[in-house]
């Protein structure tokens, strides 16, 4: 029986995380960012702040020959005041890269938000411990990838053997910014997102600034990814700036060409992937903004509805049809003395065939089944052969 004097307890590092940019010491622990300090000083939007701290592609990666691992942390959990209860967000291991467990922790803080107000009020609660136990004898490659959904604070690790910072594995680093759906809203695990699936088909290391409601063009996150090593770039851009109803077509030529300048700074000859918006019935020809729709919150469902008028496209408002022409206009502009500039349209990962078969249930995000399906498809169409991420030579 194992007692306490027999656990080594690691300190946490950034060099034992992978995906986080930042560590911010709190009162319980080191909680991961997914934005550096500076960027975050020049955001005012709280939910850009909640999504930049729920480490969506953050894993802490280390080589041990333990074969018990706990993992003490504070989560924090949302929950929408007349909407179905959210799952629990989910720990997921990866033993020499192949599937070893899953776990979720109890405890935590609630993070109560009222839709019809976003009014929120947070509730404390305690740590809670992950475990895992039965892994392999031997030194092996440990992954444990942190919940998508749910700021998580890292309070302390414990192995039965020493552990050592995972080695360069030699694969290219991948760094992809978008929405929500990029973060991974409604996906089964933090594996299970489609940025995760699409890099492990890639066989690349996964750098997600993917954040819900949160790909507005933010020059600090332009600047972020000028300034974040990576072999490999892509940004997923349309929905959030629709649903939020941000800027008209005047303003967003301009602002996709100075964020794709700005990163360009950082990385002139990187292969540069711009990615359109997925099908969404409800913003394909109707301008924003989006908003819950309180009578289906009524009846204990979560739904979205657009409040525009499609006859605002005239006076230059946004839609998803009306920002696919404008990407693939800036791309084929730019691809004239930019060789590695490259676009995918968003209707080649899940079209209006495909929303046919596999709606999305909230009208915005897609489930767990879509999910793996963007991902196999991005997987095949950005890193199979002739794709613009695939590996040379």
């Amino acid at each position: 029986m194992r007692t306490e004097h027999d656990w080594i307890t690691t300190p946490l590092t950034l060099e034992l995380l992978r995906g986080a940019l930042d560590l911010e010491r709190t009162e319980h622990g080191l909680l991961p960012h997914r934005l550096p300090a500076r960027a975050r000083a020049q955001n005012t939007d709280a939910q850009l702040a909640m999504a930049e701290a729920q480490p969506s592609g953050v894993r802490l990666a280390f080589r041990t020959a333990a074969t018990a691992v706990e993992l003490d942390t504070l989560r924090t959990k949302r929950d929408y005041i007349g909407a179905p209860p959210r799952p629990d967000g989910l720990y997921d291991l990866l033993v020499d890269g192949r599937p070893a467990g899953q776990a979720a922790t109890t405890g935590g803080n609630v993070l109560t938000i009222d839709m019809a107000t976003w009014n929120a009020e947070l509730t404390p609660g305690p740590v809670g411990t992950v475990r895992f136990t039965g892994l392999p004898e031997g030194d092996k490659d440990v992954e444990i990838w942190l919940p998508h959904n749910e700021t998580t604070e890292l309070v302390a690790l414990r192995t039965d053997a020493p552990v050592e910072p995972l080695r360069d594995r030699g694969r290219r680093v991948w760094l992809h910014h978008g929405s929500s759906i990029s973060q991974g809203s409604d996906a089964a695990s933090p594996t299970a997102i489609w940025p995760a699936i699409a890099a492990s088909l890639g066989g690349v290391e996964l750098i997600n600034l993917g954040m819900g409601g949160s790909m507005m063009l933010d020059p600090f996150t332009a600047r972020t990814m000028r300034d974040t090593p990576a072999d490999l770039i892509s940004v997923k851009i349309g929905i959030n700036i629709v649903n939020g109803d941000v800027m008209r077509l005047r303003a967003f030529g301009p602002a996709v060409h100075g964020f794709l300048d700005t990163i360009r700074e950082g990385h002139p000859d990187t292969p540069l992937l711009v990615v359109s918006s997925v099908h969404c019935p409800i913003h394909e020809d109707t301008p924003g903004p989006s908003a819950p729709d309180l009578g289906e919150i009524g009846k204990g469902r979560l739904r979205f509805a657009a409040m525009g008028d499609p006859a605002e496209k005239a006076a230059g408002k946004l839609t998803l049809g009306v920002i696919r022409e404008e990407l693939s206009r800036i791309v084929r502009l730019r691809a004239a003395d930019d060789p590695n500039l490259h676009y995918l349209d968003g209707l080649d990962l899940y079209g209006a065939s495909d929303a046919a078969e596999l709606p999305l249930p909230d009208n915005l995000h897609p489930d767990a089944a879509t999910h793996r399906r963007i991902g196999e498809r991005f997987g095949t169409l950005a890193f199979g052969p002739g794709g613009p991420f695939t590996e040379q030579g």
